[in-house]
């Protein structure tokens, strides 16, 4: 047996399950359905079963789960962050109020102080593009793939060989609402070198 059969026999029936569920119209993985919070509990639970067996554990141990999706692997926000997602969500409620439907709230100009930014509305139809699934002709959003031509991966590829060796992790610490825009207002590196920018 393979290293990757032995480890799909190691998982809870449960997750096992998940992992063979219909993949995405891209052909991934749903990995929001694949319940790790289970898959962890019952994985520390078996071992400690079977450390109680070999005499190395004598305690109790029990579960609740929790499902932290997204909010378990995202970085701790920015105020850039909060402006911009408040920023949505008024203008998606502008959009609403204005009996507006089938747009998505869309802000702009955003490698500028926020008080420069530009908010408004995309038809979602405008962003459809007609593409075969299931033998199908269907219209989708794009795939947003990795622009290797890019600023960002440009400059990923400068820094490779030295990001190798050195970290590449930068963390400003906790958020930040309040102080001075360079401590707390910056744009992300990424989106600055999108535009050109120098970081």
């Amino acid at each position: 047996m393979g290293t990757n059969a032995e480890i799909f026999e190691s998982l809870p029936v449960a997750v096992s399950k998940q992992l063979a569920l219909e993949r995405d119209p891209h052909g991934n993985v749903q990995v929001s359905l694949i319940e790790t919070e289970q898959l962890l509990a019952e994985m520390v639970g078996k071992k400690l079963a079977e450390w109680k067996k070999a005499g190395k554990y004598t305690g109790k141990f029990s579960t609740q789960h929790h499902f932290f999706g997204y909010e378990g692997r995202c970085a701790a926000p920015s105020n850039f962050d909060a402006d911009y997602c408040y920023s949505l969500g008024y203008t998606a409620s502008m959009l609403i109020g204005a009996g507006k439907t089938g747009y998505m709230s869309s802000v702009r100009n955003t490698t500028e102080p926020a008080d420069k930014w530009i908010s408004g509305g995309i038809p979602i139809t405008a962003m459809m593009n007609m593409e075969k699934r299931n033998g199908k002709m269907k219209p989708v959003i794009q795939k947003a793939l990795v622009k290797l031509d890019g600023g960002p991966f440009k400059y990923f590829a400068s820094k490779r060989d030295e990001w190798a060796i050195n970290t590449d992790f930068v963390y400003p610490g906790p958020i930040q609402y309040f102080g001075p825009t360079e401590v707390c207002d910056q744009p992300t590196h990424t989106l600055l070198l999108e535009h050109g920018k120098n970081i």
